[in-house]
């Protein structure tokens, strides 16, 4: 089975991705593991993208859709994918058609994780990271720390990311809005969008995506 997952940033799709992967029994290929990855490796497209990245500029699409095709290439693959973060627009959508057309192959399924704007803002906006170790991770709401501003952990100081500011999520959602959105008008087209709440607990919105994706 080949998948696309589409959603808000905040939506879970990472933790999703993985959980429905394992499920599956297929690789979850997420953009951010291909540019480390790339870019740990030296391939010429991780140095391609890296010299952006290092002048602050966006990676360009024919370098992802490359990373992406290499990826897809691998024997893991060959019975199927599940992609998070990848396509980003409808020109990587559509490349991606071409590159599954050639290799007679196709997206079996499109999961748009819905999740309102104001949850958005308040599960990324309340997140709270610890200076010391950057896998303690707290929330103001879901996960408070027993003292405010320390980690349960080790005692460090816990702060808040710039990306996680709220003016910071609320660009991220326009960029959203903006350039990643209209994919799932794309695949509605072609009848593989199933669009599924995010709300609520891992497990319960695991169980949705997969009752989706299987039928049962």
């Amino acid at each position: 089975m080949r998948i696309v997952l589409v959603g808000p940033p905040g939506a879970g799709k990472g933790t999703q991705a993985a959980f429905l992967a394992k499920n599956l029994s297929i690789p979850h290929i997420s953009t951010g593991d291909l540019f480390r990855a790339n870019i740990s490796q030296g391939t010429e497209l991780g140095l391609r993208a890296k010299s952006y990245m290092d002048a602050g500029q966006l990676v360009p699409d024919e370098v992802t859709i490359g990373m992406a095709r290499d990826r897809m290439q691998q024997p893991d693959a060959a019975g199927g994918f599940l992609l998070d973060g990848f396509p980003r627009n409808v020109a990587q959508a559509e490349a991606l058609d071409v590159m599954l057309r050639d290799g007679d192959m196709k997206i079996d399924a499109v999961l748009d994780l819905e999740v309102p704007e104001g949850e958005v803002v308040k599960r990324i906006a309340g997140r709270r990271i610890c200076r010391n170790d950057s896998a303690h991770v707290f929330h103001v709401t879901y996960n408070p720390p027993a003292a405010e501003g320390v980690c349960d952990v080790c005692g460090g100081e816990l702060y808040q990311r710039d990306d996680d500011r709220e003016d910071t999520v609320r660009r991220r959602l326009e960029v959203y809005h903006t350039q990643t959105e209209p994919i799932i008008d794309y695949y509605k087209a072609q009848g593989l969008v199933t669009t599924v709440s995010a709300m609520g607990k891992v497990a319960d919105v695991t169980k949705r995506a997969m009752s989706a994706l299987t039928g049962s």
